[in-house]
């Protein structure tokens, strides 16, 4: 049997991951480190708005709850996020490469961007800074929380008896902010056997200094590097 791999993605995304690994063969254990509240009472002005930005599936189903897309030139970061558009509805969607900076510059470059108003649709922890670059570049752009996302207390008691009891298990990271709620939520408890596994360089900076075996980081900021990333450390370490 394979060490298990402790999956902190929020739901219902991380479902989506957990089933991914128990095909690939693993032995997947769900353990959120953040839950997603919705915003209910945040206004959603679409007034002007000719292009819809998501930098993750979760804003895409939130703004699906609140309205449709079609007729909407959808902008989104990764794979992820391109599948959870077309699952909802979105007709002409734009994938990049898997991180916001490279998404802005994607979309900077386009001449259609030009052509209506660009709305990112995000968590209100979001920092801003894809739409400081659009607006810098002469777009007409703004920015609207849909969601939140509360970090978890404690950890799930498979993912807690894991830990404990595995002689090395490995736990993915798919943001800064789920890395440093995990680190909290599993303070007191030995990481000295665990392999982090995370999307990005960015996502396990907040590890630092939990006392983890080793962190790897992806190749590329998506799900299918993040599984690679895996898949190599299990036959490495």
């Amino acid at each position: 049997m394979s060490p298990p791999v402790i999956v902190t993605r929020a739901e219902p995304a991380a479902a989506d991951t957990v089933l991914r690994l128990k095909a690939a063969g693993y032995e997947a254990i769900l353990s959120p480190a953040l839950t997603l509240e919705s915003l209910p009472e945040a206004e959603l002005d679409m007034t002007g708005i000719r292009h819809l930005i998501f930098t993750s599936a979760n804003g895409a189903r939130y703004f699906a709850e609140r309205g449709g897309m079609d007729g909407a030139t959808v902008w989104c970061v990764g794979e992820a996020t391109a599948g959870a558009v077309r699952e909802e509805g979105g007709k002409d969607v734009r994938e990049g490469g898997g991180n916001a900076a490279d998404l802005a510059a994607m979309i900077i470059a386009a001449p259609e961007a030009r052509t209506g108003g660009l709305l990112h649709v995000a968590n209100e922890a979001a920092a801003g800074d894809l739409v400081a670059m659009l607006i810098r570049a002469g777009l007409d752009a703004r920015f609207t929380a849909l969601y939140r996302t509360v970090p978890v207390r404690s950890l799930a008691p498979a993912a807690l008896a894991a830990l404990n009891a595995a002689a090395r298990s490995f736990v993915l990271i798919h943001s800064a902010k789920g890395a440093a709620a995990f680190c909290d939520a599993a303070k007191g408890v030995d990481l000295s056997r665990v392999v982090f596994v995370a999307i990005s360089e960015a996502a396990s900076r907040p590890l630092a200094g939990c006392g983890a075996r080793a962190t790897v980081n992806a190749a590329h900021p998506n799900e299918t590097a993040l599984i690679d990333a895996l898949d190599t450390a299990m036959l490495a370490l």
